[in-house]
């Protein structure tokens, strides 16, 4: 399997990890989870558990924007191969990223997502400058 492919199965289970993680600190901060209203109950997490929580959803976001750059190489017929070190890269921010939420460090936490991004970005720009448009 190509190494592009592998980090975003990694990078998949970063959402659910989080969300695990940001259950456990709901229920430390309320004492219970709020079945019928999980939604309120988290919009009103503060401290570690907010940030946790904010890092999900960004989890969620990058891995969205990821996977179609991924697929987009994909359908390219483009040598995957060529985007291992950007997944790295990404993979390595992706990992950084919830880090530096946790830890309240904003500017590290920018950086790092702006530099999965461009990872991103590039494997999608790279995969439509490859494509052979049958000349």
């Amino acid at each position: 399997m190509p190494f592009l492919f592998q980090t975003l199965f990694i990078v998949a289970l970063f959402p659910i990890t989080l969300a695990v993680l940001g259950g456990y600190l709901r229920y430390r901060q309320f004492g219970r989870f709020d079945n019928k209203q999980p939604r309120l109950q988290q919009a009103q997490m503060t401290g570690l558990g907010a940030r946790v929580l904010a890092a999900q959803k960004n989890a969620w976001e990058a891995l969205l924007f990821y996977a179609v750059m991924c697929l987009l190489a994909f359908i390219s017929g483009t040598d995957l191969s060529q985007f291992s070190y950007a997944a790295a890269l990404f993979l390595l921010s992706r990992i950084a990223h919830p880090v530096f939420y946790m830890l309240d460090m904003a500017p590290y936490r920018s950086l790092v997502f702006m530099i999965g991004w461009l990872c991103s970005f590039y494997i999608g720009i790279k995969s439509v400058a490859d494509i052979s448009f049958g000349s």
